[in-house]
């Protein structure tokens, strides 16, 4: 680790072993610490800041306001033969995830198709990197989860979302899997926070203030209301998560869950559906043949200039595995003066 102007320099080893020690020290178990901090050096590594380390600070906060708890022991079940459900005891949502995934994979590969839903968590990162992981075994992934009610619909101006992603994973042999993840709110909650401890300001069309006017000031967008993205677009699709991820799999919905949270400002807490489809189930030994129809779909992008969706955080991967990360002085003084575990 070492300081320089304006941010501290950290390998992602050493910026790992951070993680841990300030999680446990916030009183999660080791085996959720360890999951919890994958995630968060995933984001940093790939140039998220807003999912990266800063996310830190909200775990640690969600843990001593009794949001989360922090040592769950997730119950993995199989009812049905493509199902499989997993429900994390209110703990974080990465440890579920991971307990979880092994038997989804399974059930994917014997079935074509399985989704599993993860229930009784509590979520506060973006979603690629479980796509991410399961297009590394092959699949193509989907996966879907609510928020605390943040963001108006189309037309309104008072909160009914949550910042409701939608991830997806396609898996390219041979090279890093295509993948997107974005919030259905027109910006991701962490960026507006990034925005307010900088003393920026935000685009006026990112959000309202609480009376409902459109405002460039980052802490009243996130008293008031944030705006979907695509106005009616990103209203349906934020709708559509809800559903999916809420009722369908007998979790909450976005209000619910900041009703729930009851003043405490925790992450948010609810569900989570994950949807695993394997090609060969659809193909079989033509399987290789239609993969390769789709790689000549992502040359036609590239071939013209234009960028795939996970390119970027790729190449910012290949520079950080290499170079290390810069944590903001800020940001890492703030994480330096939580207790160590």
């Amino acid at each position: 680790m070492t300081s320089q102007a304006g941010g501290v320099a950290m390998t992602l080893d050493a910026l790992r072993d951070l993680a841990r020690t300030k999680l446990r020290g916030a009183g999660l178990a080791p085996d959720h610490a360890d999951a919890v901090a994958e995630t968060m050096v995933a984001g940093e590594r790939d140039g998220c800041a807003s999912h990266g380390i800063y996310r830190l600070l909200i775990a640690a906060n969600s843990v001593a306001r009794g949001v989360v708890v922090p040592d769950a022991a997730p119950v993995v079940r199989s009812p049905a033969a493509a199902l499989v459900k997993v429900d994390g005891g209110g703990g974080f949502a990465q440890l579920a995830f991971e307990r979880g995934r092994p038997l989804l994979v399974e059930k994917a590969r014997r079935c074509g198709i399985a989704a599993m839903a993860i229930n009784h968590v509590v979520h506060f990162a973006a979603l690629w990197p479980e796509v991410e992981a399961l297009a590394g075994e092959g699949l193509v992934a989907l996966a879907f989860t609510p928020s605390h009610a943040w963001v108006a619909p189309a037309g309104g101006t008072k909160p009914v979302f949550g910042t409701n992603p939608i991830a997806f994973g396609w898996p390219r042999p041979g090279r890093d899997p295509f993948v997107f993840d974005f919030a259905t709110s027109a910006v991701a909650r962490g960026e507006i926070e990034l925005h307010r401890r900088a003393g920026r300001p935000v685009p006026e069309d990112w959000g309202y203030d609480a009376q409902g006017q459109p405002t460039t000031e980052a802490a009243a967008v996130l008293n008031g209301a944030m705006r979907t993205f695509g106005g009616h677009k990103g209203s349906a699709l934020a709708a559509m998560v809800e559903l999916i991820a809420g009722p369908l799999i007998g979790d909450m919905t976005s209000a619910e869950s900041i009703k729930a949270d009851g003043g405490r400002g925790g992450s948010p807490i609810g569900g989570e559906l994950v949807i695993a489809i394997d090609p060969a189930g659809f193909l079989g030994d033509t399987v290789a043949e239609h993969l390769a129809r789709a790689e000549a779909m992502f040359t036609a992008i590239e071939d013209q200039g234009a960028r795939l969706p996970s390119a970027r955080r790729y190449a910012a991967r290949e520079r950080s595995l290499r170079d290390g990360v810069t944590i903001p002085r800020a940001l890492h003084d703030d994480i330096m003066a939580l207790p160590n575990g």
